[in-house]
């Protein structure tokens, strides 16, 4: 059973501390078995102070970190030595330098410091709160920080933005583990999309839109029934009733992504169902997910994680 450890640093805020174990002590396999054991620590053991109007009482030390397989450490209001200067306390330094190799470390939203001062972003791609993304690149210049995106797996090594997209975060995690199927199982039990759609970019402060303005949530509803089928941009803004402009730029602002993009997520993500859970020749989980050929699956495919259809298939229908 993979061991994830979670880290409470003074000051922790307690809703992104409960992240990892509601998300990853909800995965269950075909039995019912869970697949993974969630332990928290501190430092030092004991009580640990949050940033609400309570404490919490930890039993594990920081010796944790160095027999568990993934290392989460959640934000905490007391980072900001951290912030100004860049350097870790020497007992959290200690911690982190007996992190096994190999084992994977996630930072949720401004833990994102603390991975960067431990040498653990030099030339990696990262990311952190928008707010933050600025400050955080200038004082670490060796690391890559995209402000973007709700997440970023760099491998061994992955962060997330703000509050919320530490869900999104461990939830490709369980996808990355487990696949599809348990991970949509794990967002169906919490009550959350098993996958959010464009970036920090839909979140960050900017005027707001005119009230006669329309969405385009019926649109994207409307051409989630219809994925297979060859949709062209002029085809999304005619359902919405509006110009390819004017719809083009809508859909940016509410998701983050333009619509050519997110079709073809939406399209990628139902041909990774497909490859979980039938077996389906590739070029006709190709058309079936809208696309087009085995080639262009696996060219799409490759991009986002890597491998091809048949060793994706191979990995999550083990013979």
């Amino acid at each position: 059973m993979h061991h994830v450890g979670v880290l409470a640093l003074d000051g922790v805020f307690p809703f992104e501390l409960g992240i990892p174990a509601r998300i990853f002590g909800t995965a269950r396999d075909e039995e019912g078995s869970p697949l993974y054991t969630v332990t928290t620590c501190g430092l030092h053991g004991g009580p640990v102070r949050t940033a609400a109007d309570f404490d919490i009482a930890v039993a594990r030390d920081a010796g944790l970190l160095a027999t568990v397989d993934t290392v989460v450490i959640p934000p905490s209001e007391s980072l900001g030595a951290i912030r100004e200067h860049g350097t870790l306390p020497e007992a959290l330094r200690t911690a982190l330098a007996a992190i096994r190799p190999g084992t994977r470390v996630v930072g949720i939203c401004t833990a994102s410091y603390v991975l960067a001062a431990a040498g653990l972003l030099d030339r990696r791609r990262a990311t952190t709160h928008w707010r933050e993304a600025d400050r955080l690149q200038r004082m670490f210049t060796t690391a890559r920080i995209d402000p973007d995106v709700l997440f970023v797996d760099d491998g061994d090594i992955l962060t997330s933005a703000g509050v919320a997209a530490g869900i999104d975060l461990c939830l490709h995690l369980v996808r990355r583990d487990h696949g599809s199927r348990v991970a949509n199982e794990v967002a169906r039990s919490c009550i959350v999309p098993p996958w959010r759609d464009g970036g920090q970019a839909q979140y960050i402060r900017r005027p707001v839109p005119e009230p006669s303005a329309a969405g385009t949530a019926a649109t994207q509803a409307w051409a989630l029934e219809r994925l297979a089928e060859p949709l062209t941009l002029a085809d999304l803004a005619a359902h919405a009733h509006t110009s390819v402009r004017t719809f083009s730029r809508r859909f940016r602002e509410e998701t983050g992504t333009t619509p050519a993009q997110w079709l073809t997520r939406q399209r990628l993500d139902l041909a990774r169902h497909y490859l979980e859970t039938t077996d389906w020749p590739v070029p006709l989980v190709a058309r079936r997910s809208g696309l087009g050929t085995g080639a262009s699956l696996r060219q799409h495919l490759r991009a986002a994680i890597g491998v091809g259809p048949q060793a994706y298939r191979r990995t999550f229908q083990p013979s």
